[in-house]
């Protein structure tokens, strides 16, 4: 996979809270503006989404996918991969949260390898837009 890229964002909550909205995959679609449906496929013992099915429908760009996700002990971070997808061959993500005194500092990471080739430049600079407006989704969702 590609380098990834990143961004981090300050959301005035508690980090548990935080996690709890992230957590919630079944709900995105309320909220993030491109995915229209989630299944969550298996549950893990604290009923988090060990994986979930995907559709989403960003204007010229729509996928039907399966992410596996890895949820961390310390209750501060999360990552995925792709198992599954239509256009993505492979995606890779992560989000980390850090307390300050401002509320949570949330991290997201991401790489996302398509089935159409794309100009690395492009590619990070698209990568930049889905992590901006799902750090903002977030923000508003939790703080909302």
């Amino acid at each position: 996979m590609a380098e990834q890229t990143s961004a981090s964002i300050v959301i005035e909550a508690p980090a548990q809270q935080v996690m709890e909205t992230i957590a919630a995959v079944e709900d995105y679609p309320t909220w993030v503006g491109a995915v229209t449906s989630v299944e969550v496929l298996e549950r893990d013992a604290d009923q988090r989404a060990l994986s979930a099915r995907f559709v989403m429908d960003a204007g010229p760009v729509k996928d039907t996918y399966v992410l596996v996700y890895d949820w961390a002990g310390d209750g501060l971070s999360v990552s995925w991969r792709l198992t599954e997808g239509q256009i993505q061959k492979a995606q890779a993500g992560s989000y980390r949260l850090r307390e300050t005194a401002d509320g949570t500092e949330v991290t997201y990471e991401l790489t996302v390898d398509l089935t159409i080739p794309m100009i690395g430049m492009l590619k990070r600079k698209a990568e930049k837009v889905i992590i901006n407006t799902a750090l903002g989704e977030l923000k508003k969702r939790v703080e909302g």
